[in-house]
């Protein structure tokens, strides 16, 4: 089996998700065939997926059917305050961006990053839609960010670190932008046991929040070693639950992480 590079890995999830930004797919992983599993897959059904992580409060205030890319809710999970500036790490449509502008005010900022040229289109437009000023969309990558030394408050992500290759790099990038004392917010993907080698190999189990998903103990371990203290997982779905599994052969799980750069 041929080992996949990270460039390959990235161009394969860049490609994905502007067909995703294109079709406004209503799912993070838009699988393209049955036998690609996703951990989104179980999502379908009557309630929306946005509707399953947001409060119907939170979804009416913005009054757009933007569609959740995501596997929680790192808003409710990151305690914004008025004139705080804000990063979302894979913006996508701008769903978690525009929840966060209405909690930092007009004083406030959010930046979204995406490396996916559509989907910074895309959110451009929904914040047009919305008349936000105090929103704005970047182009880049995770990895390397476009974004000065400690000036940031909050660094949210919502389902898009493990689909970086490179995941060390992404958690010293986000401590390099946090200000002292600014924490991470992120709810992303994990595992509770290794994943099979013909998993890790597929395109498709990248760009479907699955392939560069992490045992969970190692994830948190990596967002230590960038540096970052006082880590609370704040709530984790059951790995053994059918929501959860996604016919990959080991146990899949969403989390929440919030940590601190020190002082």
């Amino acid at each position: 089996m041929i080992e996949k590079n990270d460039e390959e890995i990235k161009k394969f999830v860049r490609e994905r998700y502007a067909e995703i930004a294109k079709q406004q797919t209503p799912s993070c992983c838009a699988p393209r065939s049955e036998e690609a599993s996703s951990c989104c897959s179980p999502c379908a059904g009557e309630t929306s997926h946005a509707q399953r992580l947001y409060s119907r409060e939170e979804l009416e205030s913005i009054s757009a059917n933007i569609p959740s890319l995501g596997c929680g809710n790192p808003i409710a999970l990151s305690e914004l305050k008025e004139n705080e500036v804000v990063l979302d790490l894979g913006s996508g449509g701008g769903l978690d961006c525009f929840l966060a502008a209405q909690r930092v005010g007009p004083q406030g900022k959010v930046i979204g990053l995406d490396m996916t040229p559509d989907m910074i289109q895309l959110a451009r437009a929904n914040a047009e839609n919305l008349s936000l000023d105090n929103v704005e969309f970047r182009l880049g990558e995770m990895e390397h960010m476009p974004i000065e030394n400690d000036s940031v408050d909050v660094v949210i992500s919502n389902c898009v670190i493990n689909l970086s290759p490179d995941k060390d790099a992404v958690f010293r990038e986000v401590f390099r932008a946090l200000k002292p004392g600014g924490r991470l917010c992120v709810s992303d993907i994990v595992t509770h046991s290794e994943l099979p080698a013909s998993v890790r190999e597929s395109l498709e189990q990248w760009a479907g929040c699955v392939a560069g998903a992490l045992e969970e103990k190692e994830y948190l371990e990596k967002i230590r070693a960038a540096g970052f203290i006082r880590l609370e997982v704040k709530e984790a779905l059951d790995p053994s639950s059918e929501e959860t599994a996604c016919g990959v052969g080991a146990p899949i799980a969403s989390i929440a992480v919030k940590a601190y750069k020190p002082k």
